[in-house]
């Protein structure tokens, strides 16, 4: 046995029957959980153990999944504030995209997974068009768990459409189901009103040919489904339904603007969504129809979003932000349960992203899991019966403590293992004259 970590209340998202933490242990072994039991361990198992961990009464639950991210553009947090979804990305995000460089990329990737992990989470999705090999090498290195995507934009002339086409099929070959299945690719052509319907067909012809899911943005505000409308005569998820774009390997973010027959369109291709309240709220672009999407049983996950639009990373706060907004707009407190959406944060988005073995805490899953300093003012008191409620209501990233992904530790006592905090940090901040 490699890790053994006791005196724990362990959350485990394993079904709804087990809502309720317990306090007990958990051993990992060559990454995976080995053993998971209440109580105290044997003092077998603990001089079986390489190391032995005391969690101090810890809560313990599985990492957290952000399925929607743009790291390329961290840097560019706090620029641009306070403008429309068109409007902030023709001034602020593509101008100043266009002079980025791989080494600005990389120090800002690396800053926003140092933010996503300091926080409490372990497994991401970026889509962005610069720098993703280099990003995949870093990934595998440092042990992390992500989906990458070369996102594509398709102006420009059919060659140039064609080449970024190779660069994320180049990149699945490299890297799809790598790292022992840790990093997996998607295609992801950027949105409706970036690509014409021939570029999507042609990326989903590679996603089917190569295996892989297709993501990408969609009727995120109400102008692109009006432009969409007046350009082919049809509303963006309609269009792609008609093309035979949405099906159980599809998974689309923010879908904000959508009619109750799209919703059914969802439903019935089980397409996946990614809700990013926080970046919606900010841009003004709207609140997407999570309760319906909810009680159609369409599948729903967790991003944030990019700093440049949300303007952190904390999946803590973003849960709150889904918990709240639709109990408001629909003027009802049933409209969402706590429960629910920490299960949108961790095992459902774990699912839509292709990973079967995270976003629980079971024997034999891969060892992605938290530890969260329960000994604060915002968390007290607390009982077993109030953690689920606190951890989407009260918790914030900076509860967490701990992180280990598939079993390797990556933060301890909030100390990063992985990563050169300093360095990173000061780096970024002598970019950010870049951009003055």
């Amino acid at each position: 046995m490699d890790t053994l970590v006791h005196n724990v209340w362990i959350i485990t998202m394993d079904n709804s029957e087990k809502r309720i933490p317990f306090h007990g242990y958990l051993s990992i072994l060559d990454g995976r959980i080995h053993d998971i039991d209440s109580g105290k361990p044997d003092q077998s198992l603990i001089d079986e153990a390489k190391e032995v961990i005391d969690g101090g009464g810890k809560w313990l639950m599985p990492g957290l999944v952000n399925t929607h991210g743009h790291l390329g553009s961290s840097l560019l947090r706090g620029h641009g504030d306070d403008l429309k979804l068109v409007t902030w990305l023709k001034t602020v995000m593509w101008p100043n995209e266009a002079k980025f460089d791989h080494d600005l990329v990389q120090t800002a990737a690396e800053l926003a997974m140092m933010e996503m992990i300091s926080s409490g989470t372990t497994t991401f999705l970026d889509m962005y068009h610069l720098a993703m090999p280099e990003l995949a090498q870093m990934v595998q290195e440092k042990g992390l768990r992500a989906v990458l995507c070369r996102g594509m934009i398709a102006f420009g002339t059919e060659s140039e459409q064609d080449e970024k086409i190779r660069e994320a099929v180049s990149l699945a070959d490299s890297y799809h189901n790598a790292a022992d299945g840790r990093i997996r690719v998607m295609m992801s052509p950027h949105a409706p009103y970036t690509c014409p319907p021939d570029f999507y067909l042609k990326a989903a012809e590679q996603a089917m040919n190569h295996q892989l899911m297709l993501h990408t943005h969609i009727s995120e505000s109400p102008g692109e489904v009006d432009e969409h409308l007046r350009k082919y005569g049809m509303r963006p998820v309609e269009h792609m339904h008609r093309l035979g774009l949405l099906n159980d390997e599809v998974l689309l973010a923010h879908a904000v603007h959508l009619t109750d027959e799209e919703l059914s369109m969802l439903k019935e291709t089980n397409t996946a969504v990614s809700h990013n309240p926080m970046s919606n709220l900010k841009l003004g672009s709207g609140i997407a129809r999570v309760p319906e999407m909810n009680r159609q049983g369409i599948r729903v996950s967790l991003g944030t979003d990019s700093t440049a639009s949300n303007n952190n990373l904390d999946l803590f706060e973003e849960m709150r932000f889904a918990a709240l907004i639709h109990k408001g707009v629909n003027h009802n407190p049933e409209s969402t349960d706590a429960y629910s959406i920490l299960r949108m944060a961790t095992v459902d988005g774990a699912s839509i992203l292709g990973y079967s073995q995270t976003g629980t805490i079971r024997q034999g899953s891969d060892a992605d899991f938290i530890l969260i300093n329960p000994d604060q003012p915002h968390l007290t008191p607390w009982t077993p019966e109030r953690v689920v409620s606190h951890l989407v209501y009260a918790a914030k990233g900076s509860d967490v403590t701990d992180v280990w992904i598939r079993g390797r530790r990556q933060l301890e006592n909030g100390f990063f293992l992985e990563f050169d905090r300093e360095r990173i940090l000061h780096k970024s901040n002598e970019l950010v004259k870049y951009f003055e």
